[in-house]
């Protein structure tokens, strides 16, 4: 744990970095650099709350007198964690890829993941791969048109630089069919006319399906029937050990029928591949190295392996990244919420703050190189993980400093003046300023905080907050 007196002399330091007045979050920042590790925030936060209020309450020339004995103690720094070397990793030899589902956009949550790919890339002076993950989907969890503009304009704004052009799951449907013929005639995937309920009740039990005993010259028949049947008719199931000691690893469904039109291919095809099944065979033919993912999909990742050892391929390297909880949001980050709320039109749209997708933090003064260094030094962890999002508004802050404009703001009541600044739960503050701002320009207000410039609407000047 850190001591006092170094929390105290960093926050000296902030207070007359800032004319007398230090900040919780600034002083939270420099102690990362020293080397506080993210569980400790909780127990240290109190401290740095009474030091900050003891600090802002003496003269700028006493905090300078306090702060010339303590100095030394902020003379030193340690490097954060950031990116740790990958394993059998060579330079020029990385092939990594980013695979985002399009379901709207992207969010600092999974913008982590994908971010982390594109900087290994980088390091490695290596090769990235966008394979747009577009399947069917579910009908709970389905595309949206806008999100095929959206996340490369999201790429392109974090400065991702992958191998063009763009690579579409739904232009890629013959490679998967021809895998799963492959698949049948080695007799490792059969074609399953039950119930999504038999199935279950025959995992439960450790039976085999009635269907997994046709031969595969039946199977093959019986999956050429698929293109012609009705939805919920058959599945393509592949061939595991009942036993296993996981139920839902026990024959899992590759490919199922929908009729359901595609928003990009619209009804050319009906039969989909599920998203393990075409990544194991993507990263095959792309040549993956280095398999960077959220560790939710620890079973998929174990699937790719079972097919991979089918075909007797070798195995890219396949890292896990654990879940990251940003404290101080005041809101739980889900793109399937998101895309509900925006549907629904209770947001305003993916640029709504209240997704905290990239999109709506571009839109409120984030730059993308704060974001990248943010996610750099929280680094590649397999844990679950709680950061505070004060450490994020502290890298933005610090490159905003010397880039923003200051300016008065005035709060008046409702109507009364001549802006508004959308805040990050949606509410609306009112404001006046006599201020003509630029083209998506950020403005620090005196004792508000950054601000972007969106646009003009009936007569007022629309901001996005930032943070303080």
């Amino acid at each position: 744990m850190v001591e006092e007196k170094k929390i105290l002399a960093y926050t000296l330091k902030n207070a007359i970095e800032h004319n007398g007045k230090a900040q919780e979050n600034a002083v939270l920042n420099s102690l990362f650099h020293e080397g506080l590790k993210k569980e400790e925030v909780k127990d240290i936060m109190p401290a740095i709350k009474k030091l900050v209020t003891q600090v802002n309450s003496l003269p700028l020339q006493e905090q300078e007198k306090s702060f010339s004995a303590l100095e030394k103690e902020t003379g030193k720094r340690k490097e954060r964690e950031g990116l740790q070397d990958l394993p059998n990793a060579k330079k020029g030899k990385v092939v990594l890829r980013l695979a985002p589902y399009p379901s709207g956009a992207l969010h600092i949550g999974n913008g982590r993941t994908f971010l982390l790919n594109a900087m290994y890339s980088e390091r490695y002076n290596g090769k990235l791969y966008f394979v747009m993950d577009d399947t069917i989907g579910s009908e709970k969890k389905q595309i949206i048109k806008e999100a095929y503009k959206i996340i490369p304009e999201e790429f392109d704004w974090l400065k991702v630089k992958y191998k063009k052009p763009i690579l579409y799951k739904s232009d890629r449907l013959k490679i998967y069919y021809k895998y799963a013929e492959m698949l049948i005639k080695k007799e490792k995937a059969y074609v399953c006319s039950c119930s999504a309920e038999k199935l279950r009740e025959n995992r439960k039990l450790g039976k085999e399906c009635s269907c997994r005993q046709f031969p595969k010259e039946e199977q093959l028949k019986r999956w050429k029937k698929m293109f012609k049947a009705k939805e919920g008719s058959f599945t393509l199931r592949i061939k595991t050990s009942m036993q296993d000691k996981n139920p839902a690893f026990r024959d899992r469904v590759l490919f199922r029928i929908c009729e359901r039109k595609h928003p990009r291919v619209g009804n050319k095809y009906k039969v989909w591949p599920l998203l393990e099944f075409s990544w194991a065979i993507d990263d095959h033919l792309l040549g993956i190295t280095h398999i960077i993912r959220g560790k939710d999909l620890m079973m998929e990742s174990d699937m790719e392996k079972y097919i991979w050892d089918i075909f007797k391929w070798k195995h890219p390297v396949l890292l896990h990244n654990g879940l990251i909880r940003l404290e101080g949001l005041g809101a739980k980050i889900s793109k399937s919420k998101a895309q509900q709320e925006v549907k629904s039109g209770k947001f305003i749209g993916w640029h709504d703050p209240r997704t905290w997708s990239i999109t709506s933090l571009r839109k409120r003064g984030f730059l993308p190189e704060a974001i990248r260094k943010f996610i750099e030094d929280i680094g590649l962890d397999q844990n679950d993980i709680v950061v505070p999002i004060d450490i994020l508004y502290a890298e933005n802050r610090k490159l905003l400093h010397e880039k923003s404009r200051q300016a008065k703001f005035k709060q008046v009541e409702t109507g009364r003046g001549n802006m508004e600044i959308i805040m990050p739960d949606g509410s609306v503050v009112q404001g006046s300023t006599i201020l003509s701002p630029k083209k998506e320009e950020v403005i620090h207000f005196i004792g508000f905080g950054y601000c972007k410039f969106g646009k003009k609407s009936k007569g007022k000047i629309v901001f996005y907050f930032a943070h303080k």
